[in-house]
């Protein structure tokens, strides 16, 4: 229990310093920041990362971020550059180098070797008086007080300061490329995420089978096209445009009230006015009607004629739930 509690209590003391560094990260903003962010917008070159140690991980997290957000970047390991990958950066590339010291041997061999082909130079580092900092054209200040570490030693508040700069770069940058949901989808085609940005209501309900029956179609029939179309539901139309809906449930309380129902036709037991959806529209907004309303289908519409129909079902095999 004592054991328990102790390790709490430490998991909490770690989330406050790293909080309280990043949340004094704000106080150290200046114009550099600004200088920084217009530089990478207006180049026409890429953006190379580079780093060492924990900051060479968090350089390659920070390319991800940029090149997901409209921004080339390219990660080049400041080890590896000294022995090669130095023709990685191009005549009209940006760097940025990270580094918590700023004085670690692989960055002072290799910040001169970029000042000398003049391409420019920001850094991320927690020490602007560093021989990184003293060289930079830019400065963004990374400093904090102190790690999360027991022992001051290993790099956790350090790094997640260099991360949080990264993500302020790229939201400042996606905002003046003015980079939109739909921008973002073209870099995240695959998964649940990309379907959220992209996937159409059409998409999938073009995919189903098109239930529909009019208005004085009997009773028989009404419960034979909503078996055979296997979506639990049928539209009911006239002249291929929605007037209602007949749900299982409807066909369900049906059976309740009426003892003979043989003479009954669409358009005793349908609802009217039923939550409909364009074709056009993303498949997400599908999902948010379906659980403001709490009902599992949706019929679609396209140039107001009815279109089909989308089930929950669909989303959730759709991974969109």
């Amino acid at each position: 229990m004592n054991n328990n509690l102790s390790i709490i209590n430490l998991a909490k003391q770690t989330i406050q310093i790293e909080a309280d560094a990043i949340s004094n990260l704000s106080s150290l903003v200046t114009e550099d920041f600004a200088h920084a962010v217009n530089l990478i917008y207006n180049t026409k070159g890429r953006v190379i990362i580079t780093g060492v140690g924990k900051s060479a991980i968090i350089a390659n997290k920070i390319v991800a971020t940029l090149n997901s957000t409209g921004t080339p970047a390219v990660f080049m390991h400041a080890a590896d550059a000294i022995h090669g990958d130095l023709g990685l950066i191009l005549k009209e590339d940006v760097v940025i180098c990270i580094s918590k010291s700023g004085n670690t041997p692989e960055i002072k061999v290799l910040v001169p070797l970029i000042k000398r082909v003049k391409n420019k130079l920001i850094a991320i580092t927690g020490n602007e008086n560093s021989f990184l900092g003293q060289q930079a054209d830019f400065i963004l200040n990374a400093y904090v007080e102190k790690e999360a570490c027991p022992n001051n030693l290993a790099p956790t508040t350090s790094t997640t300061a260099q991360l949080v700069i990264g993500d302020a770069l790229a939201v400042c940058l996606l905002e003046l490329r003015g980079f939109t949901s739909s921008d973002f989808a073209k870099f995240h085609p695959g998964g649940a995420l990309g379907k959220k940005l992209y996937l159409r209501v059409r998409d999938i309900s073009s995919a189903n089978q098109k239930p529909q029956v009019e208005a004085h179609t009997n009773i028989k029939q009404v419960i034979i096209e909503i078996t055979e179309k296997m979506l639990g539901v049928t539209s009911v139309v006239e002249n291929n445009k929605i007037i209602g809906i007949i749900t299982d449930g409807d066909l369900r309380r049906m059976l309740t009230k009426a003892d003979n129902f043989a003479s009954l036709t669409a358009k005793d037991i349908m609802s009217t006015n039923p939550k409909r959806i364009d074709a056009n529209e993303m498949a997400i907004e599908a999902l948010e009607i379906m659980e403001a309303n709490e009902i599992s289908q949706l019929l679609v519409e396209e140039n107001g004629l009815y279109a089909g129909v989308v089930h929950l079902h669909d989303l959730i095999k759709e991974g969109i739930i």
